[in-house]
């Protein structure tokens, strides 16, 4: 344990709860394409899960609710002519979904608020066919791979078909651009802002890898480099509000990577890139803005990784660990968490294609209020902006809401002030916070020594230091020394001693230092010969002049000569008793030498 140093982190005991198998969503029949994607998608009031069935594609809605075993059959959203590779909600309106598909088309759908997936089985088909698409993006030849809302604009959907990234006003259903990346897709992430969307690329026979920062509004790249050289995919995610990227991937030895980067200085990551192990499994990558977490699942393997980023690096906390693996897996989002249960997030795990379980991280801690620590104001339901303002060159983040007003019931209030904040990342500061620390230590000793009515005991004892420490000595002698003179006398000053009653130690300056330190109020031996109309008025609001006087006394001769005789009484009897403790600790050394000599014989002895 010695030299070991432990990072401080209140989210360093943060543990995986596993969901016990009757709370889970049972019998399941999860799609098996071997397209490269998280399979299922998760808000506050609904799950999505990519479906494995016959005559075309479809995805189930699943409200969050409704655990336990499914139906041998429940209502399907059906409408692509091939199976779903993709799907994402909406992150204005909890009821909206985009899907994309093999067949080439994106699909946007609402999702009935009486929804369920145990309805009458009568009502199975008559349910499926009012569940249709309220618009068709489908001016696309190859297979959608992703969908993904923008996280600040209204209306705003990017895509990728294989080679082509493409951006939706999806409520005119027109397509704003199209900007080509050179080989496949393999995964996008907007920045919290939306003013820049992050690909990366499947390296071809000519190149590796290709990590690409874009300028959607002018499909334009606008800074690219080279990522991990890897065969395998590799995955992007944008750090919410920082100016930073994060990358999942694989090194040319198929060992699992990952990478932070700096989209102004995209030339190399921050820290190289890190080898995490030689598992084949691609990594998911999540990030939680508001903790400032990473989280890392293995697609194939059961195990979810979770790091904190401070001072540009990924220190890790700890790991999940299961024998079940996963092929796909969501997050939550902030405001869908238990805060009662100091949750961070819930992970939403496919298990053996049968059933999700989900997985709660929780921050160990006994307190029955809300943490404001761990639950900062988090993105709500209402856009920064509409989608002509996002056209028109408009950045800016999402209005936030309270955490607090969720924890109390009282809805989604939203925190005025909170979204103005900057979206640089390098090195944040926090300028409001540091400047009230000064304020509330400032003031605080200001009144207490400016109130004459506070009794400022700091003010006074300074002024009689070396006379307390001279009489607390002497007190210490007193103890041991057989003096009856001074134990009677201390006994009759002990009954007149009183804080009220501080003119009695006026006449008996001849006091023994015993007496003395039995009150406190006699800071200077020079208080004693104050005159008396002062020291009784002292209960009332006149410390300073007492503090005055002592600090700028006028005595006579006769009265400084009683004070220093007892000073150097008091200082010949410290001398004394300092050079007799002297005397036997040199003994005790003495003793404590030969006791060691023996023990090194005894042992030479026994060898």
């Amino acid at each position: 344990m010695s030299g070991r140093f432990v990072r401080a982190s209140k989210y360093r005991h943060v543990y995986g709860r596993p969901t016990k198998k009757d709370q889970c969503y049972d019998n399941l029949r999860v799609s098996n394409n071997a397209w490269d994607t998280n399979l299922v998608k998760v808000n506050p009031k609904y799950l999505s899960v990519n479906w494995q069935a016959s005559g075309g594609g479809a995805f189930a809605v699943i409200p969050l609710n409704e655990t336990g075993k499914l139906p041998e059959r429940i209502p399907l959203f059906r409408g692509h002519t091939a199976a779903v590779l993709d799907t994402d909600w909406n992150p204005f309106h909890d009821d909206i979904i985009a899907s994309g598909s093999d067949d080439g088309k994106v699909l946007l759908w609402k999702v009935p608020e009486s929804h369920t997936v145990r309805p009458d089985p009568e009502a199975i088909d008559s349910i499926e066919d009012s569940l249709k698409p309220f618009s068709r993006l489908s001016s696309q030849s190859k297979k959608v791979g992703h969908v993904s809302f923008n996280p600040a604009a209204e209306d705003v959907l990017a895509t990728t078909s294989s080679d082509t990234v493409k951006i939706w006003d999806i409520k005119n259903e027109a397509e704003k651009h199209t900007f080509n990346a050179g080989n496949i897709v393999q995964s996008q992430s907007w920045s919290a802002n939306g003013a820049r969307l992050v690909t990366t690329v499947r390296a071809d026979k000519k190149d590796d890898n290709k990590l690409k920062i874009w300028d959607p509004r002018q499909a334009t790249a606008v800074s690219e480099t080279k990522g991990h050289v890897g065969a395998k995919n590799s995955r992007a995610i944008w750090l919410g509000e920082r100016d930073q990227i994060a990358t999942t991937g694989f090194s040319k030895f198929s060992d699992r990577q990952l990478a932070l980067w700096d989209i102004r200085a995209m030339q190399e990551p921050i820290t190289g890139f890190i080898t995490l192990d030689k598992n084949s499994g691609v990594n998911m990558p999540f990030w939680d803005d508001s903790t400032n977490c990473l989280y890392l699942a293995g697609r194939g393997d059961g195990n979810i990784r979770y790091f904190e980023l401070e001072n540009n690096k990924f220190e890790p906390l700890d790991e999940y660990k299961s024998a079940d693996p996963q092929r796909g897996i969501a997050f939550m989002p902030k405001r869908g968490v238990n805060m009662h249960d100091t949750e961070l997030t819930r992970a939403y795990k496919t298990v053996d294609d049968t059933y999700i379980q989900p997985i709660s991280f929780i921050v160990p801690r006994k307190s029955e209020t809300f943490q404001d620590d761990i639950y900062p104001p988090t993105i709500g339901l209402t856009p920064a902006m509409s989608v002509d303002e996002w056209v028109g060159g408009k950045e800016a983040i999402p209005p936030k809401i309270s955490m607090a007003s969720l924890y109390d019931g009282e809805g989604a209030k939203e925190v005025s002030g909170v979204q103005d904040k900057p979206t640089t990342s390098i090195d944040a500061p926090a300028p409001k916070p540091a400047e009230p620390a000064p304020k509330k230590s400032e003031p605080t000793p200001l009144p207490a020594a400016r109130e004459p009515v506070s009794e400022p005991t700091p003010v006074a004892r300074p002024a009689a230091s070396m006379k307390d420490q001279g009489a607390s000595m002497a007190a210490m002698v007193n103890k041991f020394a057989d003096d009856k003179e001074d134990e009677a006398s201390t006994a009759d000053e002990d009954d007149d001693s009183s804080f009220e009653e501080v003119p009695k130690p006026i006449e008996r300056t001849p006091r023994s230092p015993a007496v003395e330190t039995s009150s406190p109020r006699v800071s200077s031996p020079l208080r004693p010969k104050e005159p008396g109309p002062k020291v009784e008025s002292k209960p009332e609001p006149k410390p300073e002049p007492r503090i005055s006087t002592s600090t700028t006394p006028t005595p006579s001769p006769s009265d400084s000569a009683v004070p220093s005789s007892s000073i150097s009484k008091e200082l010949a009897e410290i001398k004394s008793l300092i050079s007799a403790q002297t005397r036997t600790i040199a003994a005790q050394a003495q003793q404590v030498e030969s006791l060691t000599a023996e023990i090194e014989s005894l042992k030479t002895q026994l060898k």
